[in-house]
């Protein structure tokens, strides 16, 4: 069975078939600070459900953008290096020179992990991480902020589609969402950065009411909110996106984790 870990904040383990992913290791504990860069950070709200050494075997960690939230000095100094990260082209630099089999990705480029059958019982298993477009904020503090990726994984067995899940990483709703949902029409689940995160009077997450508009653009058959009370620059409570979806239509859609809670897929 295919399910979603809700570790904090952006952090999800993904089984998907014979395949473990991280998303967006964040490790830090309550009351820590995480840099974001420029000067910039923000105090962890809330305790993580997992530490690295409560982690399974990975393959793969799938990384939306190099930000303290999101890749912290826990994860830099604690994650085993044994299998790749997956994430844009400069958190890859940087990455690597901390001696992680770090990949970057551009848009629309991917990247894929095979299990050949005697490991996958159902056939040879393969795992495609593609790049997606994100926004992480707009005019001069977009400048400010590093490249952010979604990410589509599409997991395969016998050379079958099973499931394609979609996290959307730090992004804004927007017209890059259109051209998404064109290439990519028939997403099983969306993990949803929500948040509204608030940095120098610019939003630069997904409040409820773009992460309503995120669903209505890309049409997901389940989604997944996380990213949305862990640090002091969330602005956007979860209860008012789950409030917008039902009044949306969205409601049967939605499908609530809390944090240590593990849910199918």
């Amino acid at each position: 069975m295919d399910t979603l870990t809700f570790v904090g904040t952006a952090t999800t383990l993904l089984r998907l078939g014979a395949f473990t992913v991280l998303t967006d290791p964040n490790f830090l504990h309550r009351g820590q600070r995480a840099y974001l860069g420029k000067g910039l950070w923000s105090r962890r709200l809330t305790e993580p459900a997992m530490q690295p050494a409560d982690l399974p075997p990975l393959d793969a960690v799938v990384l939306s953008h190099l930000h303290g939230d999101h890749f912290d000095r826990v994860a830099r100094r604690e994650l085993v290096r044994a299998q790749p990260v997956l994430t844009t082209t400069q958190a890859a630099r940087r990455l690597r020179r901390w001696d992680f089999d770090a990949r970057g990705l551009e848009t629309w480029q991917s990247e894929t992990i095979t299990k050949p059958a005697p490991v996958a019982a159902d056939g040879d298993e393969t795992l495609t991480v593609e790049a997606l477009p994100g926004i992480h904020a707009r005019g001069a503090m977009g400048a400010l902020l590093p490249p952010v990726m979604g990410s589509l994984l599409t997991h395969r067995a016998g050379g079958r589609v099973r499931r394609r899940v979609y996290v959307s990483g730090d992004t804004l709703t927007g017209d890059h969402l259109d051209e998404v949902a064109r290439r990519h029409p028939e997403i099983d689940v969306a993990v949803v950065h929500l948040g509204g995160t608030r940095v120098l009077f610019h939003t630069v997450t997904m409040d409820d009411v773009q992460g309503v508009d995120f669903l209505r653009r890309v049409g997901p058959a389940k989604a997944v909110p996380v990213h949305f009370d862990d640090y002091g620059v969330f602005r956007s409570p979860l209860a008012d996106f789950e409030r917008r979806a039902r009044e949306a239509g969205f409601g049967d859609r939605l499908q609530p984790v809390r944090r240590g809670e593990t849910v199918a897929l």
